[in-house]
């Protein structure tokens, strides 16, 4: 008999660790420097420097800039040690460079494969030993931050191979890494994983590292083995197959209390989960751990059995705030979904009652959905939630708004309808959010919480996955390789891992063939539609994402060329090389179920659902910030603008797609500053929400922005690297326009 549904889990013996508690007088630590990924342990994005106020603000201008030398889109954020910044530039080269004035310190050359969105830093108390920390290639590696060497006695031979430890045969994985860099804990390395969102793709375990040895020194298990809690939520053999339940999102660390806290994504595959019955414990929870030791402290769960992709992945907030008269810690979780958890950083207990609301049941066979769903009943959600002909786009022509009137009417609707193969489900937010990564930010000694989100509709339904069907041959794998190039690579990467476009590894688990010739020739998105290619190249461009591939076909890649060496002190280059069968795609990845285990006679497969950003009426994207103390909005505010629809007269709309990739710094000044689509970086009034100063780019924004100080001048670096899109003003070719570029301002000298 499987478990009822325990949405929160409190381990026993931290009941001695919450009376110590209760005698604790929690101060936030300084946030005076930017020397980990966010800024530091608790992901605020808080800064204590007083250079910058509310009345010189808009004096801010560009202090230095440092091109990128090429045509990569970085969502890099810089970290900052001392003097030294360092950065991705230069065909995905470590660059560190004088913080105050940009000049080139070293260059580790050639680190493609890297840890896109970030790296972490340690050093030893005596601060003779300091190691930059990344993965690379499904390895964990470092660097010396002083020289930009690797360190060739770390791990086995300078790497620490990330498809071990996981319960399963590591032959059969193909990609382990994550796209966020982790969190550092004391001499530990804290790590999740982005295995992808494949039917049999890598289990999502949390896992943490020794920074000195490289030895694993603990491992949680998201999917529960046998006598684990939470086991029982799942079919028995579930921990066999089913993979995500993946932290690839940000990891805050409470460093006084020990305890870090994991926003967990969902079960794969995400929209259809017949092979995993069951409220699928620890997919989509916040997840305490003791950072020392692995084990779980408390539990809350935002999703039962996901169908949605409602990932957790935007920072969790840790903040102090006056609850019916006494002061708590706590922990703020803004979802996909468009809420804000807050719960007792200690406990796990929620500050507000959060009701188990009854939700539509699912048509598709085999499919159990849970029966009901949490949701927060006192914080107002920051994003809207039903899809309605009356909220369509106002901007719409009579056409398109006729045609979607006719899609609503006979669409089901609603935040946690279920989809099916019958009919179009439209639910808002969609896959992407409400809040994402990044997203998230806090004043944590005032208890204000700060959340970039989107109201970005999915629109979607299932097919019937088809198998493959064959080998390609050399010539058609060839055709295929050119096609990509052309008209793929600059947006999803040379290694189909993603860029500005999603990631097109392993595409044939997730996206039918047909469907897949629609979204070419129509677009998705950012992506324009590319009618003109025909209709043989098409099928065998599916076939090389999809992984269709002959031995012939391997045989004939081109060897890889030689990597280019940037100008500059260049000091290395490569990393350290670790073999192919942990660097690169598995040959024997898993394509069927264990045997014994009872399988779904089907498989069913949609897109996101991602084609439709402005379906409905602005706001698109916005900043909402809370007040936990009373858990109620202060103010929203939008978060950019869409240049077409300003053409038409509508101001104050935020921008479709605006605040993804995207990220907040909230300083004890009173200034929140934020970059959003446009190429802006805006700093707002924390008080009020009222935009105090705009700075334009000459580029697309790209991932966090980052701030620190240097003899007594107060910095903030944007990266600015990316082509501007439709809704927004191209400002590349403007006079006195910056290359591709990190972007550093200060007020004058």
């Amino acid at each position: 008999m499987r478990l009822k549904q325990r949405k929160r889990g409190i381990s026993k013996v931290w009941v001695v660790l919450v009376l110590f508690a209760c005698n604790v007088t929690v101060k936030s630590g300084r946030h005076t420097s930017w020397q980990q990924y966010g800024g530091g342990a608790d992901q605020s994005r808080f800064m204590e420097l007083k250079q910058l106020t509310k009345a010189n603000v808009s004096r801010l201008q560009v202090a230095w800039s440092y091109p990128t030398a090429d045509s990569v889109q970085y969502l890099f954020s810089p970290v900052i040690i001392d003097t030294v910044m360092y950065l991705l530039a230069k065909n995905n080269s470590l660059v560190a460079l004088n913080a105050a004035t940009g000049k080139e310190l070293w260059i580790h050359a050639n680190l493609g494969g890297i840890t896109w969105r970030g790296i972490n830093y340690w050093e030893s108390k005596d601060k003779k030993d300091r190691r930059l920390i990344f993965c690379l290639n499904n390895t964990l590696q470092e660097i010396d931050a002083a020289t930009g060497k690797s360190i060739a006695n770390f791990g086995t031979n300078g790497y620490v191979s990330l498809k071990e430890g996981l319960g399963r045969d590591p032959n059969t994985f193909s990609r382990v890494q994550s796209t966020t860099p982790g969190a550092v804990f004391e001499n530990l390395i804290l790590l999740g994983s982005s295995p992808g969102e494949n039917l049999f793709s890598a289990p999502g375990h949390l896992r943490a590292y020794n920074i000195i040895t490289g030895k694993l020194e603990w491992v949680f298990h998201t999917i529960p083995h046998p006598g684990e809690y939470g086991y029982d939520t799942w079919p028995k053999d579930a921990y066999k197959y089913v993979g995500g339940v993946n932290t690839w999102g940000e990891i805050s660390v409470d460093a006084q209390r020990g305890i870090a806290y994991f926003p967990v994504g969902s079960p794969t595959y995400d929209y259809y989960g017949a092979d995993r019955a069951g409220s699928n414990l620890f997919g989509n929870c916040l997840l305490a751990l003791d950072a020392r030791t692995g084990k779980r402290l408390w539990h809350y769960q935002t999703v039962h059995h996901d169908l949605w992709d409602y990932d957790l992945t935007a920072a969790p907030q840790l903040i102090r705030v006056k609850h019916e008269g006494k002061w708590v810690d706590a922990v703020a979780q803004a979802t996909k979904q468009g809420f804000l958890f807050v719960f007792d950083r200690v406990t796990g207990q929620p500050l507000w009652p959060v009701e188990e609301r009854p939700v539509p049941s699912s048509d598709m066979p085999g499919e159990e959905t849970w029966p009901t769903q949490p949701v927060p009943t006192v914080i107002p959600p920051f994003t809207r939630h039903v899809v309605r002909k009356d909220d369509l786009n106002p901007y719409f022509t009579p056409e398109q708004k006729q045609h979607w009137e006719k899609r609503i009417a006979a669409a089901r609707t609603g935040l946690f309808t279920p989809p099916s193969d019958q009919y179009e489900t439209m639910i808002i937010p969609g896959a992407t959010g409400g809040a994402n990564l990044g997203n998230s930010a806090a004043n944590p000694g005032k208890g204000l919480v700060y959340v970039a989100s989107m109201d970005y509709a999915s629109v979607f339904k299932l097919e019937k996955l088809m198998p493959n069907e064959g080998p390609m041959t050399a010539a058609r794998n060839n055709r295929a390789q050119a096609v990509y190039a052309q008209y793929c690579q600059s947006c999803h990467g040379a290694n189909r891992g993603g860029g500005l476009g999603p990631s097109l590894l392993n595409l044939g688990t997730r996206v039918p063939l047909e469907n897949f010739k629609t979204i070419l020739a129509t677009g998705k998105g950012q992506m324009p539609g590319f009618q003109h290619i025909d209709e043989k190249s098409v099928t065998d461009l599916y076939g090389f994402l999809a992984g269709i591939q002959s031995n012939e076909a391997m045989r004939a890649r081109p060897p890889k060329p030689e990597p280019l060496m940037p100008a500059g002190p260049v000091v290395a280059s490569g990393g350290i090389a670790a073999p192919d069968s942990i660097a690169g795609r598995s040959s024997k990845m898993m394509r069927t179920y264990p045997e014994g285990v009872k399988a779904p006679e089907d498989h069913y497969t949609t897109d996101y659902g991602l084609q439709y950003s402005n379906l409905m009426s602005p706001l698109w994207s916005s900043i909402t910030a809370y007040d936990l103390n009373t858990g109620t909005v202060k103010w929203r505010a939008p978060l950019g603008q869409d240049e077409r629809i300003a053409k038409l007269g509508g101001k104050g709309t935020g921008i479709p797609i605006g605040s993804q990739r995207k990220g907040m710094i909230v300083t004890s000044t009173g200034l929140l500053f934020a970059t959003a689509k446009g190429g802006r970086l805006y700093a707002f009034d924390a008080d009020n929400g009222q935009v105090l100063w705009t700075g334009n780019l000459s580029w697309e924004t790209q991932g966090l922005p980052a701030m620190y100080q240097v003899k007594g001048r107060q910095y903030i670096v944007v990266s600015a690297n990316a082509p501007f899109t439709n809704e927004t003003i191209d400002r590349s070719n403007a006079p006195g326009a910056l290359p591709r570029s990190y972007v550093v301002y200060a007020l004058p000298e």
